[in-house]
């Protein structure tokens, strides 16, 4: 869980070792950040948004996209039994899980995409 925190006395970077003089510091994994410091393994994309959800496995701090690509469980679908990556938009139906571009009426064949998931 992220936090941001009023800077009472200057606190090393988990990310860098330098003083952070910030006004408000970065706390993740009980450790504190500077803004750029904390930032996704695999992306780099910043990871220091205010209420933003981090990963972390195998030492590696990870965004939302990284961790499901690495480590989310995957399935196949039930239309063509192809594999489906972890961050993929998907339908759903009873039991079953679907590319977007494989779910179809099984009366006509027809294609929807009205309702997403995860």
């Amino acid at each position: 869980m992220l936090s941001v925190q009023p800077d009472t006395k200057p606190k090393g970077c988990a990310g860098c070792n330098r003083k952070i003089k910030d006004r408000y510091l970065l706390k993740a994994l009980d450790k504190y950040w500077h803004e750029d410091c904390l930032k996704c393994a695999c992306c780099d994309c910043r990871l220091g948004e205010v209420g933003s959800t981090l990963y972390t496995k195998a030492n590696l701090i990870l965004c939302r996209r990284d961790y499901l690509r690495l480590f989310g469980v995957t399935g196949n679908c039930a239309a063509c039994s192809k594999l489906i990556p972890a961050f993929e938009m998907v339908m759903r139906a009873k039991d079953n899980v679907y590319h977007l571009d494989c779910f179809a009426c099984q009366l006509c064949n027809q294609r929807t995409k009205r309702l997403y998931s995860k």
